[in-house]
This record gives C-alpha cells, sequence and structure tokens, in this order.
C-alpha cells in the first residue's frame, strides 16, 4: 500500500489525464489543534469525488459545495493559487468540527499541470527525493532533486514540500510477529521488507505486498541505502543474525533501530556489543529494546500493535515518557510484586 501523498498525486494525475478539472489541495498552516499535519493533501474533482483528506471531513465537504456544480458550486476553474483559512471564530470551528481553537490554512491549485506531476511520479517510483516548489504569486512550480528530507514550509508567497521516498521498515527475521508488524506498516503507508537466512522461515510467509530477501542480515542492511526514513528491526530472536544487522543499523541514519527480547535478553545483546564490537553507552542509546510500548501485550498480534505504535511515535517526532517503554513497566511490576 503507498503513502497516502503518492495516492493523492497519482489520482490527481490520472484524472488531469482523463480530462478533468481537478483541485489539488495542501494543509499549509496550523494554529493550535489540527485534525491533519502541514503537508497533508487532497485531491477534488469536478464531480466531487475525493482521494485524500485535510480535515475530519467538514472541510471536505465545504470545498466540495463550493467548487463543484455537482454539489450547487461554481465549478473549478483555472487560476492562480488561492489561500483559504478556516476556523479563525469560535462558530466556524464548530462548524467545520475542528478541535476547540483550531485554526488550519490551505493553499489550493486549481488544474495543476499533469506533465509535472508525470515527472513528480517518476521521481518518487524511482525512489529518489523530491523538493515542491509552489510560487503562488507567478503560479509556477519546480521539481528540484534533494539528498535530505526536509521539514514542509510555507511563508505566505511559496510553499516547499519534500516528497519521497516513502518511509521503509526492513525487519530481521520472518515469523509470525514479523507478519503482524508487516500488514500494520503496510495499512501505515510503509514499504516493507523482511529479511532471513533461513529458507524453511521464509517458505511460509504469508504476508503479500512484502518484498523478501533470503540473505544475511548484516549484508541486506549495508546494502539496503538506509535513510532517514527507514526504521530497522531485529525479531529473529537469533543473536547470530540480529547483532550483526544491529551494529550496521547503528552506524547509519535510521529513524528507529529496535530489537525484540526480554529486558534480560536485551541488557545481554547490550553488554556484547559493548564487549565484543567495541560499542558504547553512547553509540548504543539508539538502539530500542525491550521494544514497543507497555500496553500488557502478550499474543503476536498484539505486541506488533506495542511495536508499530512506538515506531510511529518516531516518525511522528513524538517524545514517549519513560513510564510508557516496557522496560520501565516491567520493573514497576516486579517491585509491585516483592
Amino acid at each position: 500500500m503507498e503513502s497516502i501523498d503518492v495516492l493523492v498525486l497519482r489520482t490527481a494525475r490520472d484524472w488531469l489525464a482523463a480530462g478533468d478539472r481537478v483541485l489539488l489541495a495542501t494543509v499549509a498552516r496550523t494554529w493550535g489543534s489540527s485534525p491533519r499535519p502541514v503537508g497533508s493533501m487532497m485531491a477534488l474533482r469536478s464531480d466531487g469525488r475525493v482521494v485524500g483528506s485535510v480535515s475530519g471531513g467538514c472541510i471536505e465537504d465545504d470545498l466540495i459545495h463550493r467548487y463543484t456544480t455537482a454539489y450547487g458550486g461554481d465549478g473549478l476553474t483555472d487560476g492562480a493559487p488561492e489561500v483559504v483559512r478556516y476556523g479563525v471564530s469560535a462558530d466556524e470551528a464548530h462548524r467545520f468540527g475542528l478541535p476547540c481553537g483550531g485554526t488550519l490554512e490551505l493553499v489550493l491549485e486549481f488544474s495543476p499541470s499533469g506533465s509535472l506531476l508525470d515527472e513528480l511520479l517518476a521521481q518518487l517510483d524511482a525512489g529518489r527525493l523530491v523538493r515542491r516548489r509552489l510560487v503562488l504569486a507567478a503560479n509556477t512550480v519546480t521539481l528540484e532533486p534533494t539528498a535530505t528530507p526536509e521539514q514542509f514550509s510555507f511563508d505566505g508567497r511559496q510553499m516547499i514540500n519534500t516528497l519521497g521516498p516513502g518511509y521503509r521498515l526492513l525487519m530481521i527475521g520472518a515469523g509470525a510477529l514479523a507478519e503482524y508488524l508487516a500488514t500494520m506498516a503496510l495499512f501505515n503507508g510503509f514499504k516493507v521488507t523482511v529479511c532471513d537466512p533461513r529458507p524453511e522461515h521464509m517458505q511460509t510467509w504469508a504476508v503479500g505486498g512484502v518484498e523478501r530477501i533470503v540473505g544475511m542480515p548484516d549484508d541486506v542492511v549495508r546494502d539496503f541505502a538506509v535513510d532517514l526514513r527507514t526504521c530497522i528491526v531485529a525479531l529473529s530472536h537469533d543473536p547470530k543474525l540480529d547483532d550483526l544487522a544491529l551494529l550496521e543499523a547503528l552506524h547509519g541514519p535510521a529513524f528507529y533501530i529496535g530489537a525484540i527480547g526480554s529486558r534480560r535478553n536485551s541488557q545481554l545483546r547490550r553488554e556484547r556489543l559493548i564487549e565484543h564490537f567495541g560499542e558504547t553507552e553512547a553509540s548504543l542509546e539508539r538502539l530500542q529494546g525491550p521494544i514497543g510500548i507497555y500496553i500488557g501485550s502478550k499474543t503476536p498480534a498484539e505486541i506488533a500493535v506495542s511495536v508499530m505504535a512506538q515506531i510511529l511515535a518516531a516518525k511522528n517526532g513524538v517524545g514517549l515518557s519513560g513510564g510508557l517503554s516496557v522496560a520501565a513497566a516491567k520493573t514497576r511490576e516486579c517491585l509491585a510484586a516483592t
């Protein structure tokens, strides 16, 4: 399952190619609480069909009624981009279903260039990172290759959105937990790869849409072109596989690195990496283990929920308090039992 941003762009391109008029809306700025983060996009076709989202639904409805003749609006036309704001007053916030005090600003692009969307999608499909720059007054869009993911920005005059490649999850070890975690990651727009050198484990893999690699995990990590949108999770329970893969991962830019295991096994892993491989407490700060947030999970499916929540928190830049960690919660339980 591809990311929602790519789906919006691809659908807009296809609608334009079919001769439809299209509105591309992007959340440019927010104040207070907002249902969707900046950079979120939706495409609106002239008949009222929508893909993507900029709010919980009420703002989409307003755009449909305002810009499509099928619902009584003026219809989609060509023209310079517009900036519209929702939720300025308490009454308007209530009308559009925004949280209390929430305000958001949208940039509306009317009939964006189909050829530029084609070019952008070709770059994204090739795994490249692209900076899309819209200058509102001139109504011009430029595409620029970049090597570093950047934060979305809008200063009232130009909008810059860095797109692709999508977030990726590399899992070491093919098992039940990996299958559940892969399913959740796919639904969250990640491209998922599972690596396991044991053919008997890979032969039973049942989740579609996942790249499967039979090879030594440290070699796979080394060749994976890990970037800031990559997370790596070791799930094999075999130190010969997990440790070497983690060593490679820790010296790269992945935004999340974690390994399954109990508190004792996680501590033994850290001791091995320090004693035999020259790591330090400082170099191991990025290594998550035990992985996940504490929800009392017992089954592979529940553990996968816990791990996916921690990965998404890291992806979204949300710092989790120490009390949410599995290790801290287990320690509290042990102390309470004594």
